[in-house]
């Protein structure tokens, strides 16, 4: 990803990170301490799910190394699940890979808002590209200014990162030392994280819509469709509802 190069203003504001209470309003720094508790909670939360992801590869017919490959090149939860998912259910690899390649688009969005943001010198930014997921932006852009920003961004990328791989392998090889997942109910682990990370954010009736017909589509059509092609029609489901949205208003 190419992240193109903005002016330093590391001692200003960021506009747009925060909401302007008013003219001539002083942004004051965030502790750091307070940056780096919420960024290890976020970070450590989510990367104890990879144990999640490599007991779901496991059952998917994917080797621990092949996990393992996956969590440190793909490094994108949502991806990965839909990859490994796909594969469960006997679905081309390749319609499985652009499944998964579909839903990691999104991170080329979060990218350019990051990129204005934190303003990385160019020796780091392909480094912090790969970090660039739902997590730490979420961090990065509920903090108040540049440094804080920065500091969010690389403690949650950081410690996401380590995590997420360290448990993947866990995960796998508990899942080849148990043997069939599926009798101890573990190839539902990585659907019920999935859900679990997804509806805190379905805060507003748009997204819910969106949420409830993607669910409508994919399971109505995983019947008839080969495995992996329900996921790229239910992402359809979020123009549609926006479009209605727009006829009504």
């Amino acid at each position: 990803m190419v992240i193109p190069e903005v002016p330093d203003e590391a001692t200003g504001p960021v506009v747009g990170a925060v909401p302007v209470v008013g003219a001539g309003a002083e942004v004051t720094d965030k502790p750091r301490a307070a940056v780096v508790r919420d960024a290890l909670g976020v970070g450590v939360a989510v990367g104890l799910s990879g144990f999640a992801f490599g007991v779901t590869a496991a059952g998917a017919g994917v080797s621990t190394l092949q996990a393992c490959v996956l969590s440190l090149l793909v490094f994108t939860g949502a991806s990965q699940f839909a990859l490994v998912g796909a594969l469960a259910a006997g679905g081309n690899p390749f319609t499985a890979a652009a499944g998964a390649f579909f839903l990691g688009t999104r991170n080329a969005f979060y990218g350019l808002r990051l990129s204005q943001l934190l303003a990385l010198p160019k020796a780091v930014r392909p480094l912090a590209a790969h970090w660039v997921i739902d997590e730490t932006t979420a961090v990065a852009l509920a903090q108040p200014d540049r440094k804080s920003a920065r500091l969010g961004f690389t403690v949650t990328g950081l410690s996401l990162y380590v995590l997420w791989n360290l448990t993947t392998l866990l995960g796998a090889l508990g899942a080849e030392a148990i043997g069939d997942t599926r009798t101890w109910g573990l190839d539902a682990a990585g659907p019920a994280v999935f859900l679990a990370l997804l509806a805190p954010m379905l805060k507003t009736s748009t997204e819910r819509a969106v949420a409830g017909l993607a669910l409508v589509l994919g399971l109505g059509l995983l019947p008839v469709l080969p495995a992996g092609v329900p996921v790229l029609i239910a992402a359809l489901a979020a123009p549609i509802v926006l479009w209605m949205k727009g006829r009504r208003s």
